[in-house]
């Protein structure tokens, strides 16, 4: 990594956390080596082939957006100076992981709750619902999102096992008015993304036919 004092900051991507009722943030999850690639798929939401042909050219909501990214995690750097990075030199990367696995884990409280709740007689019992994720891609990118796919592969180890160096997949599905609604914090922040979308499409550069190689339109 440079040092020259007038080198950009490097910004990360990450996760933010909130609380469903409050909108707090609760947590924020920084991908410590920020991944060179994201792959991002649209499965478009149309009435289908069994439409009219008056209905050909109709959509019946936001498209379904996923992403998928590897990241590295690596603590290396932390234990070439152990005084300053204390949890390195005695947990590795066992925390960072714990942060980003708990997106898929409901939490031990609620867990204890539902038992003692089923303990008590009562049939029918809420799933528990966990926070909202929002998946941060530069100001740009400010989405909520469902973990979908989760694995690690744990690669190099200290003395006492902890893992030092890991890769991690992630999966994610953009939720959107459809799952959310539009008066859930969620909504307006898929909202506020859609529109941030098509602001940067009207900045696009205009072209005319004769870039595509045509001067009209049969």
């Amino acid at each position: 990594m440079t040092t020259f004092p007038n080198s950009p900051r490097l910004v990360r991507g990450g996760m933010v956390l909130l609380n469903i009722e409050s909108a707090e943030v609760q947590q924020i999850i920084s991908l410590q080596i920020t991944p060179e690639t994201l792959s991002r798929s649209l499965q478009l939401q149309s009435v289908g082939e069994g439409g009219t042909r008056s209905q050909a050219l109709r959509l019946t909501g936001p498209a379904v957006e996923t992403f998928k990214l590897d990241a590295e995690i690596d603590a290396t750097d932390q234990l070439e100076f152990p005084d300053q990075n204390r949890d390195a030199t005695t947990l590795g990367i066992f925390p960072q992981l714990a942060a980003l696995e708990a997106l898929v884990y409901p939490t031990s409280d609620d867990l204890q709750a539902n038992n003692s709740l089923a303990e008590a007689g009562i049939l029918e019992i809420a799933p528990m619902e966990t926070p909202l994720a929002l998946f941060v891609w530069s100001k740009n990118r400010i989405v909520p999102v469902r973990v979908t796919d989760f694995s690690v592969t744990e690669e190099f180890f200290d003395p006492a096992l902890n893992p030092i160096r890991a890769k991690v997949s992630l999966g994610m599905r953009v939720l959107s008015i459809d799952d959310l609604g539009f008066a859930h914090k969620g909504g307006s922040l898929f909202m506020s993304y859609l529109q941030t979308k098509e602001g940067l499409a009207r900045k696009a550069a205009r072209v005319n036919l004769a870039t595509l190689g045509i001067t009209g339109l049969p």
